[in-house]
């Protein structure tokens, strides 16, 4: 590789463009409103250039940063004119978005009169408006129930705020001051790394810049066939499964091929089942960002994941399929499920051509969202429930992390404080523990999920609404491994019989001191349970991970 920019040049410019997304995200995390964002940190930062392509991420959330390329594909396609002061917004999935709570803004960042980047911020609004508070609608049949659409659309000009279109915005969610506030903090951790990549061009002039960029996209590029190409040539097939759709369709395949071949891989999603009328459906770039998410996990961790590392990877599908719905379908969900099959399904085909790299599965998500009156305030509020993670799958390395979350976040959204969420709403954290033998058993164990019991705390009636999946299939094992239990939650209201949660439903009432029982699933097993050391599981025994005298015995999920 010929380079006009030293190695000691490019690692400098490389390192400060990763500390300038690190930095946009801390402003968001000190800024924003919503405890979805300064809790849960349900948000991402990206640069990427005028060719759409991925330049640096920070470590928040894959499905987010994943999907980034089409949607700054799609504006630099939709939006003309753009000029120093600009601000462009957008969230239409069928626009290069994921689903409509992600709401993403955009600053281009000049040299001069050039345009040379984007610096991108994707935060998920804890409202986007819609039939249903919170972003998901389990009854949607169509995306225009479920919220707001934005394509892509200039929030500013020339620095000029347009206030008519923030008003129309913010009318039509129902929690418009957070929102407003969670906007701004976007729009000016885009503003503080537009300032930071100026200063950067002055400290080495935007050509040597562009070029040290193309040297890092090579960089990994190369890294990346290297390891590639040491997985066995073939054809492999993997499948994961959905529980259900939420309308009575069962167990909804999503089905990948992957073809390898030297340092190129193929992906070929088309023989997944048909599109659903639900909200399981997945928008295009998600999907794309699925895969992409897939074969970053695969590649050694400390290589840039950018879109240079992505080159020897593509991806067929087919439209009217579950992973890529027409436009118009619903798709609130897809970020979660389907995004975590498509990755599960790859990573089983993948068992056979890499085995030391792939791992268990992650645990599914299931959200609860509140929506009630604060006793305290007198104020209306809305909760996403982010506490009680699932556990993530373990590895040839070793057991799963636990309570770290789903496959599409990969630790990126937090819990956040039981603290702060109890003095923000009116909740009690009766109890938040590890769920001993929710992992899956196998040579390396997979991560727990947790038991929680959370008494709401209101005075009146509150209505959730759930969203989700893994109640009927828990995390895959792999290699022999063992799958994680499922999730099961409840509700437990005074002199009622408990109420099994499904993971897609709208309306339920919770009545003052009402208890959701959540036990959340594990990770997947890694490998040969009847290889797993004595010394691993005496240690899990003594910390009370695990319940079972033996290794032998068979796993079970203690509610």
């Amino acid at each position: 590789m010929s380079s006009s920019v030293d190695p000691i040049t490019r690692a400098v410019i490389q390192h400060r463009l990763g500390a300038i997304v690190a930095e946009m995200g801390e402003a968001m995390l000190r800024t924003s409103y919503s405890q979805i964002l300064n809790s849960s940190r349900d948000f991402s930062l990206a640069i990427c250039d005028t060719r759409s392509r991925l330049i640096a991420q920070a470590d928040h959330i894959p499905v987010h940063v994943g999907a980034l390329p089409w949607a700054t594909r799609a504006v630099e396609e939709s939006v003309r004119g753009v000029q120093p002061g600009d601000v462009i917004l957008m969230n239409d999935p069928y626009h290069g978005g994921s689903h409509l709570p992600d709401v993403t803004a955009f600053v281009p960042v000049f040299n001069g009169d050039a345009r040379l980047f984007w610096t991108i911020v994707r935060a998920h609004q804890s409202d986007i408006g819609g039939a249903t508070h919170g972003g998901y609608n389990p009854t949607a049949t169509e995306i225009y129930q479920e919220g707001l659409r934005i394509p892509p659309i200039k929030l500013y000009e020339r620095g000029r705020l347009r206030e008519d279109l923030l008003d129309m915005i913010a009318l039509n969610i129902r929690n418009p001051r957070d929102f407003r506030g969670d906007l701004a903090a976007m729009v000016g951790a885009a503003h503080l790394g537009e300032r930071r990549l100026t200063k950067l061009f002055g400290e080495f002039d935007a050509a040597t810049v562009q070029q040290a960029i193309e040297d890092i996209l090579d960089t990994s590029e190369q890294r990346t066939r290297a390891i590639v190409a040491s997985w066995k040539d073939g054809v492999f097939h993997g499948e994961a499964v959905l529980d259900d759709d939420g309308r009575g369709h069962d167990d909804i395949g999503i089905k990948a091929q992957v073809t390898k071949r030297g340092s190129d891989i193929e992906v070929d999603l088309t023989a997944s089942d048909p599109q659903t009328t639900s909200f399981v459906n997945s928008s295009h770039a998600n999907m794309q960002a699925a895969v992409a998410m897939a074969f970053a996990y695969l590649i050694d961790p400390d290589i840039p994941k950018n879109s240079g590392a992505l080159r020897p990877l593509k991806v067929v599908a087919k439209q009217g399929t579950i992973v890529w719905a027409d436009p118009g379908r619903p798709v609130t969900l897809c970020t979660s499920h389907p995004s975590n099959e498509i990755v599960e399904a790859i990573v089983k085909a993948m068992a056979a051509a890499c085995p030391a790299r792939v791992m268990g599965g992650w645990g599914r998500r299931f959200r609860i969202a509140i929506q009630g009156e604060n006793p305290r305030s007198g104020r209306g509020f809305i909760w996403h429930m982010f506490h009680a993670r699932p556990g993530g799958g373990a590895s040839a390395d070793g057991d799963g992390w636990s309570s770290i979350g789903e496959w599409h976040t990969a630790g990126g959204i937090k819990f956040g404080s039981v603290e702060i969420a109890e003095v923000r709403f009116p909740l009690h954290f009766r109890r938040h523990e590890f769920r001993p033998d929710s992992g899956g058993r196998g040579e390396h164990r997979g991560g727990l999920g947790c038991n929680l019991d959370l008494v709401v705390e209101t005075e009146t009636e509150a209505r959730a609404n759930t969203a989700g999946d893994g109640a009927r299939h828990g995390a895959c094992g792999m290699l022999g491994g063992e799958d994680g239990q499922p999730h099961d939650y409840r509700l437990i209201s005074a002199g009622k019989p408990e109420r099994v949660l499904k993971t897609k439903e709208v309306g339920i009432v919770i009545a003052p001191g009402d208890v959701l029982q959540v036990r959340s699933g594990g990770g997947g097993g890694w490998g040969d349970p009847a290889k797993r050391s004595a010394q691993a599981h005496a240690r899990d025994l003594e910390q009370g991970l695990v319940t079972m005298p033996t290794q032998t015995a068979p796993n079970s999920g203690a509610r």
